[in-house]
């Protein structure tokens, strides 16, 4: 049986730790009703390893003290610079990056979400590896962790022996992804079919992009002026000329700011008013488009696939089907709304326009 090792410190998020004692016990419970053993053993260490077990309604029975096969680290209630800064500080933070670094040498499979991912780093457990974490700290801790590979568009992200997720509810994103890597996939499935969850493979399409361009100046400046000018195309190097730099160090700034190329960056805004549009209007998607900068429709299709945005169509089809069934004098004199159906679009024409 897979020993997990729960990693609580004092003052972590209820919902991550619940959320993970949940997806435990659901696992196990589902392979119990189907007459087979439990497939995961639990442990909980750290400085609120009492609080966390009255949470888990777990009995104090010891549980062997062998080496942990996976260890977890559930959110932290670290929401911004002051307290990540903070807390990286605290006693029980380095007792904890002590464990972390012993089960990893013991070989050992390291998990963590949100702002845990930040404990993780510190611990030199992310160095040259792929890693994710709440979008909104991304650029804390790019300055903090410059040696990882950042990339908060991933909900979840495996390289090696360690994963990680993204906010704090992305903790279910990680919990199943352990669940199907060592219990398999079918169970993992049937976990997220009992809990109603939902697939969400990307942070993306919940990022704010005022939120990260504002820890850079001309960045949040290049913002206001992309958004205010949507509607047509602009060269990289016009918008960068606009908050008075070249085209290389806009480049660099976007990145450090918001984790994105100057192309993705406007790419995603456009993408954000479309979205917008798509759940706000009865607009045609050739309209909207047109309203966004894309003279060629298939473009925002294709970056709307690219980004995994069924949810914008789901909504508008959802607020139809409300009106329809609501009682109405003119809606038998009104016909529907004419609904095209996205085809596979073409690649974008050139790399310095977005």
């Amino acid at each position: 049986m897979l020993l997990v090792d729960v990693l609580v410190l004092e003052g972590a998020s209820a919902a991550s730790v619940a959320i993970t004692f949940e997806l435990i016990a659901v696992a196990n419970g589902i392979r119990a009703r189907a007459g087979r053993p439990s497939c995961f053993d639990v442990r909980i260490s750290g400085s609120g390893a009492r609080w966390a077990t009255r949470l888990a309604r777990l009995s104090s029975k010891e549980v062997a003290s062998r080496p942990a096969d996976v260890v977890i680290v559930p959110g932290l209630a670290w929401m911004d610079e002051q307290l990540i800064r903070e807390g990286l500080q605290r006693r029980d933070a380095e007792t904890a990056r002590k464990a972390l670094q012993a089960a990893f040498r013991s070989g050992a499979e390291i998990a963590s979400s949100c702002s845990a991912v930040f404990l993780v780093a510190s611990a030199g457990l992310l160095d040259a590896r792929r890693a994710t974490t709440t979008w909104w700290l991304a650029p804390l801790f790019r300055n903090l962790f410059p040696k990882v590979m950042l990339d908060t568009d991933a909900m979840v992200l495996t390289d090696g022996s360690v994963t990680t997720a993204g906010a704090a509810m992305a903790q279910l994103d990680l919990m199943l992804s352990i669940i199907a890597r060592h219990a398999g996939p079918d169970l993992a499935d049937s976990c997220a079919r009992f809990l109603l969850l939902d697939q969400r493979p990307s942070q993306s399409r919940y990022m704010a992009l005022s939120f990260l361009a504002a820890a850079d100046e001309r960045v949040s400046r290049a913002e206001r002026w992309a958004r205010a000018r949507l509607h047509r195309t602009f060269s990289i190097s016009e918008l960068a000329k606009a908050v008075g730099l070249g085209a290389r160090t806009f480049a660099r700034r976007c990145e450090r700011a918001t984790g994105l190329s100057p192309v993705r960056f406007v790419q995603k805004l456009r993408i954000d008013k479309a979205m917008e549009l798509l759940e706000t209007t009865r607009l045609s998607l050739d309209e909207i488009a047109e309203r966004v900068g894309y003279a060629d429709p298939s473009m925002l299709r294709k970056l709307l696939h690219r980004e995994r945005t069924p949810g914008a169509r789901a909504s508008r089809a959802g607020r139809k089907r409300e009106k329809s069934a609501a009682p109405s004098r003119t809606s038998a004199k009104r016909p529907p709304a004419p609904h095209r159906r996205p085809s596979v679009g073409a690649g974008r024409k050139g790399s310095k326009t977005a």
